[in-house]
């Protein structure tokens, strides 16, 4: 019964998904030098805390900055070749920027770095709705995140080991990697082709995603999910460390156990709600858990608590982030779905610069248990969010 049922949650995807996900893996595995880059500015170049944070930050303005043109770019160029010239530039600047030793230049060299290497990322969500079909779209999206994820699981273990030798082989290894995935796509990717109904529609000013107001209001909903989100990624680990006075491993042990249920259970879970249930029900479910996961850390009264509440999270990034991915799409036309993917993206990478941000500026002056209620109540006007979107206009759109 249970081999059936993973059998039936992988079965029915395109081949092209199946190969797009192992681009995704490889490029994904080499991930090393963006989570060891605090630690390479301040321990091998010297750089103090501040001018770190520059850097770092300039990464993530350069990564919307990408996610935006590149969105346009998928819409011009189409989203096979931004794909790969994104990869194979990316993997060059990897390489450039490992040699780079001045302030100025890295600034300079990190910011072109996040435009190009980001760009890759609404073409490969405007890839996956070419590759896959409306009924199984959740679920190839799903894969796809799967694939991030092990690579991620990867990417960081050999990093560290890497980064213990030489710093320097870090930007190496992460270029190479980049380079091998854009001759990989190239080598075995089908090369994707406008539809019909992409050819004959022309676009048209009001067609643009930056006028579909009802979108942007939907990401600000999604922009509060990411940020509460993410505090799992950064306030969080610091919550064990200071109040639990967790050690590394265990702390790695419970941030591992995020990965593990994703790769374990998405795709089935996925499976099961796909064409059943609402988009927006779903994304409005996944934020009041995150919420919960949350609430239990202002109640909790021991270690496991702090595993249930991870569990809970990690449910909830479940059963929200595949639908989103898919509303967002439900949204665009064949013609601008790269805008539309663009606008979705760069809202997570709003978020991911500025969770750290608020998060560790309440902690200092507040303490943990502000920073929890906090997210509790941005997870709440999410949820409120999503379900005023669906009773407001779901009702006569399709269910994802």
């Amino acid at each position: 019964m249970i081999i059936q049922l993973y059998r039936s949650a992988y079965s029915g995807l395109s081949r092209s998904v199946w190969l797009l996900a192992a681009v995704m893996f490889i490029n994904r595995c080499g991930t090393m030098v963006i989570p060891f880059l605090g630690v390479y500015l301040t321990e091998s170049l010297h750089l103090s805390i501040d001018k770190s944070g520059v850097v770092m930050a300039l990464f993530g303005v350069g990564s919307i900055v990408g996610t935006l043109v590149g969105g346009r770019l998928t819409d011009r160029l189409g989203a096979y070749n931004v794909m790969w010239m994104s990869l194979g530039l990316g993997g060059l600047m990897f390489i450039v920027v490992g040699q780079l030793q001045s302030f100025e230049a890295l600034c300079l060299g990190t910011f072109v770095l996040g435009s190009v290497a980001e760009a890759f990322r609404p073409a490969v969500t405007a890839s996956v709705a070419l590759y896959s079909r409306p009924e199984n779209r959740t679920r190839s999206y799903s894969l796809n995140r799967l694939a991030l994820n092990l690579g991620w699981s990867v990417g960081p273990a050999v990093g560290g080991w890497l980064a213990s030798v030489n710093y320097s082989l870090l930007f190496w290894v992460d270029g190479c990697t980049c380079i091998a995935a854009a001759i990989l796509l190239r080598l075995i990717l089908p090369k994707t082709s406008r539809s019909s109904e992409e050819v004959t529609e022309q676009s048209s000013p009001t067609d643009s995603a930056y006028r579909d107001y009802k979108y942007l209001v939907f990401m600000i909903f999604v922009t509060l999910f990411a940020i509460s989100f993410f505090q799992l990624f950064s306030t969080v680990p610091l919550y064990y460390k200071q109040v639990y006075h967790l050690p590394e491993d265990q702390i790695g042990t419970l941030m591992a156990l995020n990965g593990i249920l994703i790769v374990c259970i998405e795709m089935v879970l996925v499976h099961k709600l796909e064409n059943r249930y609402p988009s927006l029900h779903l994304m409005a479910m996944g934020s009041i858990l995150v919420a919960c996961s949350y609430f239990i850390f202002n109640v909790t009264f021991g270690v496991w608590w702090l595993v249930i509440a991870m569990i809970t999270a990690t449910f909830a990034e479940m059963l929200a982030m595949p639908f989103m991915n898919t509303y967002a799409l439900q949204r665009a036309k064949p013609h601008n779905r790269g805008q539309y993917t663009a606008i979705y993206t760069a809202s997570w990478s709003i978020a991911q610069i500025s969770a750290p941000l608020i998060g560790t500026q309440f902690i200092s002056r507040m303490g943990f248990t502000m920073v929890w209620w906090l997210m509790v109540t941005f997870c709440v006007m999410a949820a409120c969010g999503f379900w005023a979107i669906y009773y407001k206009t779901g009702r006569i759109e399709k269910l994802s």
